[in-house]
Protein backbone atom coordinates (compact mmCIF):
# COMPACT_ATOMS: atom_id res chain seq x y z
CA UNK A 1 0.00 0.00 0.00
CA UNK A 2 2.82 2.40 0.95
CA UNK A 3 4.75 1.58 -2.20
CA UNK A 4 1.77 2.39 -4.44
CA UNK A 5 1.22 5.72 -2.64
CA UNK A 6 4.89 6.60 -3.09
CA UNK A 7 4.70 5.72 -6.80
CA UNK A 8 1.70 8.04 -7.37
CA UNK A 9 3.36 10.87 -5.43
CA UNK A 10 6.48 10.62 -7.62
CA UNK A 11 4.33 10.83 -10.78
CA UNK A 12 2.51 13.90 -9.47
CA UNK A 13 5.75 15.67 -8.57
CA UNK A 14 7.24 14.87 -11.99
CA UNK A 15 4.19 16.18 -13.87
CA UNK A 16 4.21 19.35 -11.77
CA UNK A 17 7.88 19.95 -12.55
CA UNK A 18 7.27 19.42 -16.28
CA UNK A 19 4.40 21.93 -16.30
CA UNK A 20 6.50 24.49 -14.45
CA UNK A 21 9.36 24.02 -16.95
CA UNK A 22 7.07 24.60 -19.99
CA UNK A 23 5.55 27.66 -18.33
CA UNK A 24 9.01 29.13 -17.68
CA UNK A 25 10.08 28.50 -21.30
CA UNK A 26 6.93 30.20 -22.60
CA UNK A 27 7.48 33.24 -20.35
CA UNK A 28 11.10 33.53 -21.51
CA UNK A 29 10.06 33.35 -25.16
CA UNK A 30 7.50 36.12 -24.68
CA UNK A 31 10.14 38.35 -23.10
CA UNK A 32 12.75 37.85 -25.83
CA UNK A 33 10.37 38.00 -28.85
CA UNK A 34 9.82 41.59 -30.17
CA UNK A 35 6.24 42.81 -30.03
CA UNK A 36 4.31 42.40 -33.26
CA UNK A 37 2.91 45.59 -34.77
CA UNK A 38 -0.80 45.95 -34.53
CA UNK A 39 -2.66 45.74 -37.81
CA UNK A 40 -4.75 48.81 -38.38
CA UNK A 41 -7.47 48.69 -41.03
CA UNK A 42 -8.08 52.06 -42.62
CA UNK A 43 -11.75 52.83 -43.16
CA UNK A 44 -12.93 52.73 -46.74
CA UNK A 45 -13.38 56.20 -48.25
CA UNK A 46 -16.86 57.50 -48.72
CA UNK A 47 -18.32 57.70 -52.20
CA UNK A 48 -17.97 61.46 -52.38
CA UNK A 49 -14.24 61.20 -51.73
CA UNK A 50 -13.41 58.69 -54.45
CA UNK A 51 -10.86 60.16 -56.85
CA UNK A 52 -11.02 58.76 -60.35
CA UNK A 53 -7.78 58.35 -62.24
CA UNK A 54 -8.08 58.89 -65.98
CA UNK A 55 -4.38 58.56 -66.78
CA UNK A 56 -5.05 55.22 -68.45
CA UNK A 57 -7.49 56.83 -70.90
CA UNK A 58 -5.78 57.86 -74.13
CA UNK A 59 -7.72 60.00 -76.54
CA UNK A 60 -5.36 59.70 -79.52
CA UNK A 61 -3.72 56.30 -80.10
CA UNK A 62 -1.10 56.04 -82.88
CA UNK A 63 -0.70 52.62 -84.49
CA UNK A 64 2.59 52.09 -86.28
CA UNK A 65 2.99 54.84 -88.85
CA UNK A 66 -0.65 55.93 -88.57
CA UNK A 67 -1.58 58.84 -86.34
CA UNK A 68 -5.17 60.15 -86.06
CA UNK A 69 -5.57 63.61 -87.59
CA UNK A 70 -7.95 66.05 -85.94
CA UNK A 71 -8.72 69.51 -87.33
CA UNK A 72 -8.07 72.52 -85.14
CA UNK A 73 -11.71 73.47 -84.72
CA UNK A 74 -13.03 69.90 -84.42
CA UNK A 75 -14.28 68.80 -81.02
CA UNK A 76 -13.26 65.41 -79.64
CA UNK A 77 -14.57 64.58 -76.18
CA UNK A 78 -11.96 63.83 -73.50
CA UNK A 79 -13.11 60.21 -73.12
CA UNK A 80 -13.48 59.45 -76.83
CA UNK A 81 -10.91 57.19 -78.49
CA UNK A 82 -9.37 57.70 -81.93
CA UNK A 83 -6.93 55.01 -83.07
CA UNK A 84 -4.93 54.55 -86.26
CA UNK A 85 -6.07 55.82 -89.66
CA UNK A 86 -8.69 58.31 -88.49
CA UNK A 87 -9.26 61.76 -90.00
CA UNK A 88 -11.62 64.24 -88.35
CA UNK A 89 -12.32 67.25 -90.55
CA UNK A 90 -13.21 70.85 -89.71
CA UNK A 91 -16.30 71.57 -87.67
CA UNK A 92 -16.99 67.93 -86.89
CA UNK A 93 -17.42 66.47 -83.42
CA UNK A 94 -16.87 63.14 -81.68
CA UNK A 95 -18.86 62.89 -78.49
CA UNK A 96 -18.37 61.15 -75.15
CA UNK A 97 -17.49 57.47 -75.19
CA UNK A 98 -17.33 57.14 -78.98
CA UNK A 99 -14.64 54.90 -80.48
CA UNK A 100 -13.22 55.38 -83.99
CA UNK A 101 -10.92 52.41 -84.56
CA UNK A 102 -8.94 52.71 -87.76
CA UNK A 103 -6.53 49.87 -87.14
CA UNK A 104 -7.39 47.92 -90.30
CA UNK A 105 -8.54 50.61 -92.72
CA UNK A 106 -9.30 54.32 -93.03
CA UNK A 107 -12.06 56.19 -91.21
CA UNK A 108 -13.02 59.68 -92.36
CA UNK A 109 -15.40 62.04 -90.57
CA UNK A 110 -16.33 64.84 -92.93
CA UNK A 111 -16.95 68.55 -92.48
CA UNK A 112 -19.56 69.53 -89.88
CA UNK A 113 -20.52 65.91 -89.18
CA UNK A 114 -20.92 64.38 -85.75
CA UNK A 115 -20.59 60.97 -84.13
CA UNK A 116 -22.58 60.98 -80.92
CA UNK A 117 -22.24 59.17 -77.60
CA UNK A 118 -21.08 55.54 -77.40
CA UNK A 119 -20.85 55.02 -81.15
CA UNK A 120 -18.38 52.51 -82.56
CA UNK A 121 -16.90 53.14 -86.00
CA UNK A 122 -14.64 50.46 -87.47
CA UNK A 123 -13.26 49.44 -90.84
CA UNK A 124 -12.42 45.92 -92.05
CA UNK A 125 -9.51 44.76 -94.19
CA UNK A 126 -11.76 44.18 -97.16
CA UNK A 127 -15.43 44.17 -98.01
CA UNK A 128 -17.18 40.96 -99.17
CA UNK A 129 -19.20 43.03 -101.65
CA UNK A 130 -16.12 44.33 -103.47
CA UNK A 131 -16.90 47.92 -102.44
CA UNK A 132 -14.31 50.04 -100.61
CA UNK A 133 -13.68 48.70 -97.12
CA UNK A 134 -12.89 52.06 -95.57
CA UNK A 135 -15.54 53.91 -93.56
CA UNK A 136 -16.53 57.29 -95.01
CA UNK A 137 -18.86 59.69 -93.20
CA UNK A 138 -19.27 62.68 -95.50
CA UNK A 139 -20.23 66.27 -94.63
CA UNK A 140 -23.32 67.31 -92.63
CA UNK A 141 -23.99 63.79 -91.37
CA UNK A 142 -25.49 63.08 -87.95
CA UNK A 143 -24.79 59.65 -86.46
CA UNK A 144 -27.06 58.95 -83.48
CA UNK A 145 -25.85 57.59 -80.16
CA UNK A 146 -25.00 53.89 -79.71
CA UNK A 147 -24.72 53.26 -83.44
CA UNK A 148 -22.31 50.78 -85.04
CA UNK A 149 -20.71 51.56 -88.39
CA UNK A 150 -18.39 49.13 -90.12
CA UNK A 151 -16.84 49.65 -93.58
CA UNK A 152 -19.81 51.66 -94.83
CA UNK A 153 -20.24 54.86 -96.83
CA UNK A 154 -22.56 57.68 -95.82
CA UNK A 155 -22.94 60.43 -98.39
CA UNK A 156 -23.54 64.12 -97.51
CA UNK A 157 -26.56 65.32 -95.53
CA UNK A 158 -27.84 62.13 -93.91
CA UNK A 159 -29.21 61.21 -90.50
CA UNK A 160 -28.44 57.85 -88.90
CA UNK A 161 -30.83 57.15 -86.05
CA UNK A 162 -29.77 55.94 -82.62
CA UNK A 163 -28.82 52.28 -82.11
CA UNK A 164 -28.48 51.73 -85.85
CA UNK A 165 -26.12 49.17 -87.38
CA UNK A 166 -24.52 49.60 -90.81
CA UNK A 167 -22.64 46.52 -92.02
CA UNK A 168 -19.82 46.08 -94.52
CA UNK A 169 -20.31 47.63 -97.93
CA UNK A 170 -23.60 49.36 -97.10
CA UNK A 171 -24.25 52.70 -98.77
CA UNK A 172 -26.49 55.53 -97.58
CA UNK A 173 -26.97 58.03 -100.40
CA UNK A 174 -27.28 61.76 -99.93
CA UNK A 175 -30.27 63.38 -98.16
CA UNK A 176 -31.53 60.13 -96.62
CA UNK A 177 -32.71 59.28 -93.11
CA UNK A 178 -32.36 55.99 -91.28
CA UNK A 179 -34.75 55.42 -88.40
CA UNK A 180 -33.55 54.52 -84.91
CA UNK A 181 -32.70 50.85 -84.38
CA UNK A 182 -32.31 50.10 -88.08
CA UNK A 183 -29.99 47.38 -89.36
CA UNK A 184 -28.54 47.78 -92.84
CA UNK A 185 -27.22 44.41 -94.15
CA UNK A 186 -23.92 44.11 -96.04
CA UNK A 187 -24.04 45.65 -99.50
CA UNK A 188 -27.47 47.25 -99.01
CA UNK A 189 -28.03 50.64 -100.70
CA UNK A 190 -30.29 53.31 -99.25
CA UNK A 191 -31.41 55.49 -102.21
CA UNK A 192 -31.29 59.28 -102.06
CA UNK A 193 -34.18 61.21 -100.51
CA UNK A 194 -35.82 58.25 -98.77
CA UNK A 195 -36.68 57.18 -95.23
CA UNK A 196 -35.71 53.63 -94.29
CA UNK A 197 -36.05 51.68 -91.05
CA UNK A 198 -36.41 48.27 -89.44
CA UNK A 199 -34.37 45.11 -89.12
CA UNK A 200 -33.41 44.57 -91.86
CA UNK A 201 -33.90 48.13 -93.11
CA UNK A 202 -36.79 48.58 -95.56
CA UNK A 203 -38.20 51.48 -97.53
CA UNK A 204 -40.85 53.47 -95.62
CA UNK A 205 -41.54 56.59 -97.67
CA UNK A 206 -40.01 59.41 -99.67
CA UNK A 207 -38.81 62.46 -97.74
CA UNK A 208 -40.42 65.82 -98.33
CA UNK A 209 -38.45 68.83 -99.43
CA UNK A 210 -38.80 70.40 -95.99
CA UNK A 211 -37.37 67.30 -94.30
CA UNK A 212 -34.33 67.21 -96.57
CA UNK A 213 -33.65 70.88 -95.81
CA UNK A 214 -33.69 70.17 -92.07
CA UNK A 215 -30.92 67.54 -92.29
CA UNK A 216 -27.95 69.95 -92.64
CA UNK A 217 -29.55 72.32 -90.12
CA UNK A 218 -29.40 69.58 -87.48
CA UNK A 219 -25.69 69.02 -88.17
CA UNK A 220 -24.99 72.75 -87.92
CA UNK A 221 -26.90 72.99 -84.62
CA UNK A 222 -24.85 70.16 -83.13
CA UNK A 223 -21.72 71.88 -84.42
CA UNK A 224 -22.67 75.05 -82.54
CA UNK A 225 -23.35 73.00 -79.41
CA UNK A 226 -19.94 71.35 -79.67
CA UNK A 227 -18.42 74.84 -79.75
CA UNK A 228 -19.69 75.43 -76.22
CA UNK A 229 -18.07 72.19 -75.06
CA UNK A 230 -14.89 73.03 -76.94
CA UNK A 231 -14.52 76.36 -75.13
CA UNK A 232 -14.94 74.65 -71.76
CA UNK A 233 -12.42 71.89 -72.45
CA UNK A 234 -9.29 73.61 -71.17
CA UNK A 235 -5.76 72.18 -71.05
CA UNK A 236 -4.15 71.03 -67.82
CA UNK A 237 -2.58 74.36 -66.87
CA UNK A 238 -3.43 77.74 -65.35
CA UNK A 239 -4.45 79.35 -68.62
CA UNK A 240 -8.08 79.32 -67.51
CA UNK A 241 -7.20 81.85 -64.80
CA UNK A 242 -6.03 84.32 -67.41
CA UNK A 243 -9.18 83.65 -69.41
CA UNK A 244 -11.34 84.43 -66.38
CA UNK A 245 -9.42 87.65 -65.75
CA UNK A 246 -9.87 88.69 -69.35
CA UNK A 247 -13.62 87.98 -69.20
CA UNK A 248 -13.95 90.00 -66.00
CA UNK A 249 -12.11 92.92 -67.58
CA UNK A 250 -14.69 92.88 -70.38
CA UNK A 251 -17.57 92.70 -67.95
CA UNK A 252 -18.50 89.12 -68.88
CA UNK A 253 -19.88 87.01 -66.05
CA UNK A 254 -17.66 84.05 -65.27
Amino acid sequence: MATSIARFSRRGVASTLIRRWFAAEAALAMQTEPPKPKLTVSPSPSLDRVKWDYRGQRQIIPLGQWLPKVAVDAYVAPNAVLAGQVTVWDGSSVWNGAVLRGDLNKITLGFCSNVQERCVVHAAWSSPTGLPAETLIDRYVTVGAYSLLRSCTIEPECIIGQHSILMEGSLVETRSILEAGSVVPPGRRIPSGELWGGNPARFIRTLTNEETLEIPKLAVAINHLSGDYFSEFLPYSTVYLEVEKFKKSLGIAV
